[in-house]
């Protein structure tokens, strides 16, 4: 049989006409021999072998399966598994932080946030009312207990699975926590304690799953009373930041007063007992002054009298004013009264007596 022929009468030179004429029944194909399976079969089983080439990026980790069961987990590099059907290989990214958030929905690319009421309102230890907006974040630590324990690999739903799982996790634990704490400390001080127990809760639980997820970050991002009670909660919040204000003003002055109150007794006391000491060293010197006289006085008596009356007389007499007149002078004087306070008249030669 022959393909071609001559022109179609066009007389042109494009199209088919200048094609030549092929005889197939000329053409000898050589004929098919069984030695040439032992060349085209090992062909067909190198390049079967080598789909089982994979490459594991910096960040992943491969899950490596033979005929379904786990047998290894390849770190970053070039691997090879058995190729499909015998062998799988499921690549999980290690490093990538995951984000969940319960009772509000972010929008990125708009700026803002949508509130969703079921999840964000829940009870407290004395049953109030809380709305509580949060946020997890986490990553996966065992690839292998991550696809065998919340993942759903089969049906290619791995982060939906995932998502599902640690969101409701995460909600249970929320529920939890804030069911036994009062309402007062999730809104204050208490916040931080709060997320802490939630994290320690959800990392129990997922534990227990072998969901192969670690916990990073719990944080309470808005936590507030619900609309209809928030104005009777912001008064309350005001008193008790005025009651903690007094309080510290009232320690203030306390740690001022108190300290001074100390010094002004601590220098009173040591007055007191200088003072004490002055008596006493004054009075054990006059003890021996007067013992000392009195040792003179047993030598000499009439000697000491006079010294002592004279001592005494001008102790006295140097604290008022003062006449002297001599005898000779006062028998022919007139007679002096002292008028002036404390003047004393003294007669020369009478001894002042």
């Amino acid at each position: 049989m022959a393909i071609g022929g001559a022109g179609s009468g066009r007389g042109g030179s494009g199209g088919f006409d200048n094609l030549p004429e092929i005889d197939f029944n000329k053409i000898n194909l050589p004929p098919f021999s069984p030695t040439h399976l032992y060349v085209v079969i090992p062909v067909i089983i190198l390049l079967w072998l080598a789909t089982g080439l994979y490459r594991v990026e910096l960040q992943e980790r491969a899950v490596v399966f033979i005929f379904g069961k786990h047998v290894d987990t390849t770190d970053p590099g070039l691997h090879w598994n058995l190729p499909s059907p015998l062998g799988k290989v499921a690549k999980v990214r290690m490093e990538e932080i995951k984000k969940i958030e319960i009772g509000f929905r972010s929008d990125p690319g708009q700026m803002r946030q949508t509130n969703l009421k079921k999840e964000a309102l829940m009870l407290t230890k004395h049953i109030n009312m809380v709305d509580l907006h949060m946020s997890i974040q986490y990553k996966i630590n065992d690839p292998g207990q991550f696809l065998f324990g919340v993942a759903d690999n089969y049906r290619g739903l791995i982060d939906r699975g995932l998502y599902e799982t640690v969101k409701n996790v995460a909600e249970a634990a929320l529920r939890e926590v804030v069911g036994k704490s009062e309402i007062d400390n999730i809104l204050t001080v208490g916040k931080s304690l709060v997320q802490e127990n939630i994290r320690i809760s959800m990392q129990e639980i997922l534990d227990g799953y072998g969901a192969g997820i670690t916990i990073d970050l719990v944080q309470l991002q808005d936590v507030h009373p619900p609309e209809e009670v928030r104005e009777a909660f912001r008064d309350v919040n005001n008193s008790e930041e005025d009651k903690n204000r007094l309080i510290r003003e009232a320690e203030g002055y306390r740690n001022s007063v108190i300290p001074e109150a100390r010094g002004e007794a601590a220098q009173i006391i040591a007055n007191a007992e200088a003072y004490r000491e002055q008596m006493v060293k004054e009075a054990e010197g006059n003890a021996l002054r007067f013992n000392a006289q009195l040792a003179e006085y047993s030598k000499a008596p009439d000697i000491t009298r006079k010294r002592l009356y004279l001592e005494m007389m001008e102790k006295v007499l140097s604290r008022v004013d003062k006449i002297i007149i001599d005898q000779s002078v006062a028998e022919h004087a007139l007679p002096l009264l002292p008028l002036g306070k404390g003047t004393v008249p003294l007669s020369a030669g009478t001894g002042g007596r």
